[in-house]
């Protein structure tokens, strides 16, 4: 039986990232990358220290206000997509603005997939959709609302090269179009580049920036 000890995950962290800024987290894998995805976007406490997004604090609200902010601001794509299997794509799309009130949630659902090059597939559930489909689904999904961040955690780690690649490339142009703040955890190295800035991770600390 091991004795039980905190465990530090990350440490002396001092890190802003500006508006309209992409920035690329990148390290070995249990380096502290997708704890600190998790901190600035709110998903997980911090045990110490503060964590602002947007102006607002987020060590000093509890999660349902965390939620609310991340609901009206953030969008998020993860490496497994996400998407609700008993859902259409375009009823995944949708979810969000219905859960904002929004009266044109069909219209701007379909209208972002179509962008998104899946005219014939808005009637398809997850199961029906290749990997790289999915992924352009949740592209679709986390900027149909116009957020102000967004946040990836391995967006190309389940796809092909030329799927990643193609997914890179429609996310930098989603991003562009809307003004919106990147910030991603890769292991891919053409996507880090793409980046404004990389924020290298080692044993809980930023090794260089």
């Amino acid at each position: 039986m091991l004795p039980e000890r905190e465990l530090e995950i990350l440490r002396g962290l001092d890190l802003a990232i500006k508006q309209g800024e992409s920035c690329a987290i990148v390290g070995k894998s249990g380096s502290g990358k997708t704890t600190l995805l998790g901190i600035l976007a709110g998903l997980d406490e911090l045990s110490q220290g503060e964590s602002w997004m947007l102006g607002s604090a987020l060590h000093e609200m509890n999660e349902d206000q965390r939620a609310e902010l991340r609901a009206q601001h953030v969008g998020f794509v993860f490496q497994s997509f996400h998407l609700l299997p008993t859902l259409s794509a375009l009823q995944n799309v949708m979810l969000p603005l219905e859960l904002a009130g929004a009266a044109d949630a069909k219209e701007k659902a379909q209208a972002k997939l179509i962008e998104l090059g899946l005219t014939d597939r808005l009637a398809h559930f997850p199961e029906q959709l290749s990997g790289g489909e999915q992924q352009r689904v949740a592209l679709a999904r986390a900027f149909v609302a116009s957020p102000k961040i967004l946040f990836a955690d391995e967006p190309t780690g389940n796809l092909d090269s030329e799927t990643g690649e193609a997914i890179i490339q429609s996310l930098f142009e989603l991003n562009a179009q809307h003004g919106t703040t990147l910030v991603l955890v890769t292991h891919d190295s053409s996507l880090a580049e793409r980046c404004d800035r990389r924020i290298h991770i080692a044993d809980g600390m930023i090794a260089e920036s």
